[in-house]
């Protein structure tokens, strides 16, 4: 499966704006990362943001050592392609050790053990959804390993984190979380990530069974999707980007996501930060007020609107229209735009060190082909794509051949709009503040309560 480019990958690990070490230096303060943060509706990557964070080093092998003989629940899944979705509540589970688990996925025989039921060339294994404050629980110093704060939350670090540890095929089905945005720090392996925005949901059929508090799953297994059933799928718009050891994904909230490991072994860490702040019933009463004012101004201005316009056609019949001097008055207005256009082009964040996810340019068939088809040999190749994968287009295959191109590329599409954010209550109510929508809603609000009376 084409992965869209991503960023350049922190083969050598980077650290914030301001900060050395040796001659390295991060990209962004934590301010700015912080900015850029609650500002940006599209996914992208973050590149040497992460480099001196102790938790760089945490491979699966170095977490076994620290874990010793912890017991921890890996999700058991099918390495094969269906259109349905393999959710959380018909996998089965198993109880191991991470060095258990290491030993099965080298495909070491298992005659005993708790892996001893799964063929590794059949089964994938995944650890996830494992909170620090659990899994750490009697070695708390290691929460400091992990440093959000460099993304300019003061304080945060593991305590607030999850661990993701799975072997090739391991994913998630395809969901969206309610709480917050999601920063996930890539440390072992490499992952896809195919990324619908919220505003597509209407095509990702979403559903509450199974029934999960803080995420919404689809019915449709993305990567291999069942069109005669879904039809409206092929609406959706899919981003996709492969995140690589050192990078760090920022997924806005409300954003659809499928992940899957591409690599033998994957270690992920990951956090989701609320930033939406909780409105006050005074504050939504206050709001609403506003509303209604709105009404009786818009009511007041109308009156004055009609009357200039009488004014001016009668001015207009007198004198002529200057039809050549509206035009100049026109192409002014756009150049104006225009500049302004270039201006908003020169402040985009988008470069070597952010890199946006991009949309996919292809459009998806019927019937796909999934990792795990064809001999079950070489599944990931030279790079990154597998034999069994989807076709791709030029422009995609280009990109995973020269990634460095695709960085430049993707900086220079950061012009592109951004993307809606999902319409919550919140929203709603803060919509509330522009004077058009204002006016429109205090129309409405009137109108019903005329109608209700």
């Amino acid at each position: 499966m084409a992965a869209a480019p991503g960023a350049t990958p922190d083969s050598a690990p980077a650290a914030g704006a301001g900060e050395v070490e040796g001659e390295r230096v991060k990209p962004f303060t934590p301010e700015k990362a912080k900015e850029i943060i609650m500002s940006l509706q599209q996914p992208a990557v973050f590149c040497n943001m992460a480099f001196d964070w102790p938790a760089h080093h945490w491979t699966a092998k170095h977490l076994s050592e620290v874990l010793h003989d912890k017991q921890i629940r890996f999700r058991m899944g099918m390495k094969r392609t269906d259109t349905v979705p393999q959710f959380e509540t018909t996998c089965a589970y198993v109880e191991a050790t991470l060095e258990e688990f290491l030993t099965w996925n080298c495909n070491q025989s298992t005659i005993s053990g708790p892996f001893r039921d799964y063929d590794h060339s059949k089964f994938w294994a995944y650890a996830d959804y494992k909170y620090f404050i659990s899994l750490f629980d009697d070695k708390t110093d290691i929460f400091q390993d992990v440093i959000w704060s460099d993304f300019g939350f003061p304080g945060r670090n593991g305590r607030e984190s999850t661990l993701w540890i799975g072997s090739m095929g391991a994913h998630t089905p395809c969901h969206l979380d309610s709480y917050g945005c999601n920063l996930v720090f890539q440390v072992q392996g490499r992952k896809r990530w195919h990324l619908f925005p919220p505003e597509d949901t209407p095509f990702l059929y979403p559903t509450r069974i199974p029934y999960e508090e803080s995420s919404v799953f689809s019915k449709i297994n993305v990567v291999n999707p069942d069109l005669q059933r879904f039809p409206q799928f092929c609406k959706a718009r899919r981003y996709m980007v492969t995140l690589k050891p050192g990078q760090v994904l920022f997924v806005p909230r409300h954003w659809w996501h499928y992940v899957e490991s591409i690599d033998p072994v994957t270690v992920s860490i990951n956090s989701w930060i609320e930033l939406v702040e909780k409105t006050s019933h005074e504050v939504n009463c206050h709001y609403l007020n506003r509303a209604v004012s709105a009404l009786f101004d818009y009511r007041t201005s109308k009156v004055v609107e009609i009357q200039a316009l009488r004014t001016n056609r009668d001015d207009m019949k007198k004198e002529g229209l200057n039809v050549h001097h509206h035009m100049e008055v026109e192409q002014m207005d756009d150049q104006d735009l225009l500049l302004g256009t270039i201006k908003q082009e020169a402040a985009s964040p988008f470069g070597p060190d952010l890199v946006p996810v991009i949309l996919s340019s292809e459009e998806l068939p019927s019937e796909r082909r999934g990792i795990f088809e064809g001999d079950g040999k070489d599944f990931v190749g030279k790079d990154g794509e597998h034999p069994g994968k989807l076709h791709c287009t030029k422009r995609q295959r280009m990109m995973s051949k020269n990634e460095d191109v695709v960085a430049e590329q993707t900086a220079s599409d950061s012009s592109m709009a951004p993307s809606q954010t999902f319409i919550s209550t919140d929203d709603l109510l803060d919509c509330l503040v522009n004077p058009q929508v204002t006016r429109i809603v205090a129309q409405l609000l009137i109108k019903g309560r005329s109608l209700w009376s």
